[in-house]
């Protein structure tokens, strides 16, 4: 077996000090890049190229989870938001929001929505799990089918749903199940939106869960490990092929940018030394490939 590839990132690109940095995103026409904190209730943003000076923070009264653009929408007017309840409508420039598809009526105060991503037919993929204060996370999460006239329930019975994403034909559907440390795969009908076939694709070997990922244009994953301060590259095989290792443990997700990844963390409050100074901090390396772009989700 080949060695992997490994990189090394010694210092953050940004220190916003998130408790939960989550949901990178890029937005290639202006080049910024935006992530949230779930447990701040912040909307970050920063322009690629003018670094870390440009780094902006929205203030929201709402657990933001997961963002994408709308397709024919500006998305320095307005974004898709996931939140407590199901699916939003943000208005940037105002700082609010409209929530356009519930999970639930009523709502279900005991779960909030996680990780979540636009398919190749616009429709948004939104995991639920437990929600903070709640004791320890329970077998009540989903994973949600919705767009802005319904909501279908796909997979339930999960503790922790993570991030969903579509290879580069379209035709498989990765999702991520971090409690039990598994990444599984489904064939995906991209016209009617239906999912069969679920398989193991990757199971997890170390004391980490893994947490949110991105697909790159030669189809590896690149998969952050909660609780082991890397990014794992795995390979169309389900092999660990490569790693980029950060100074802090709770790597939450990443974003291509360019050939460039972008790394979100989480606080890191019982940890020593660097990983609990650099805790909730932004990391930025090369990695000499590209990512596939993410779907952007239709309101019509």
């Amino acid at each position: 077996m080949a060695a992997i590839q490994r990189w090394k990132v010694d210092k953050p690109w940004l220190e916003p000090h998130c408790l939960l940095g989550e949901g990178p995103f890029y937005e290639k026409k202006t080049n910024t890049v935006r992530f949230v904190d779930i447990k701040k209730k912040q909307l970050h943003r920063v322009s690629v190229a003018e670094g870390p000076s440009s780094l902006t923070t929205l203030q929201l009264d709402v657990c933001p989870t997961v963002t994408a653009d709308i397709a024919g929408v500006d998305s320095s007017d307005r974004i898709l938001l996931g939140v407590k309840y199901g699916l939003a409508i943000l208005d940037v420039r105002k700082g609010t929001y409209e929530l356009i598809r519930p999970f639930n009526e009523p709502h279900n105060e005991r779960v909030r929505s996680n990780d979540g991503a636009a398919d190749p037919h616009g429709r948004f993929w939104l995991g639920t799990m437990t929600d903070f204060g709640l004791g320890p996370f329970q077998t009540e999460g989903s994973l949600f089918r919705m767009d802005p006239k319904s909501c279908e329930e796909v997979i339930s019975g999960l503790t922790i749903p993570n991030t969903p994403g579509f290879s580069a034909d379209g035709r498989t559907l990765f999702f991520t199940h971090s409690s039990a440390r598994q990444v599984f795969a489904m064939d995906y009908d991209a016209d009617t939106g239906a999912v069969s076939n679920r398989r193991v694709f990757y199971q997890h070997d170390g004391p980490g869960e893994p947490d949110g990922f991105r697909v790159d244009v030669d189809g590896n994953l690149w998969h952050a490990v909660y609780g082991e301060g890397r990014v794992i590259k795995i390979s169309p095989a389900g092999e660990v092929v490569g790693e980029v290792q950060v100074p802090t443990r709770n790597v939450t997700c990443c974003q291509f940018v360019g050939t460039e990844l972008v790394i979100t963390t989480a606080a890191d409050e019982e940890g020593e030394g660097e990983s609990k100074e650099f805790g909730g901090a932004v990391f930025r390396v090369d990695v000499g490939t590209r990512g596939l772009d993410l779907h952007e989700f239709r309101l019509e």
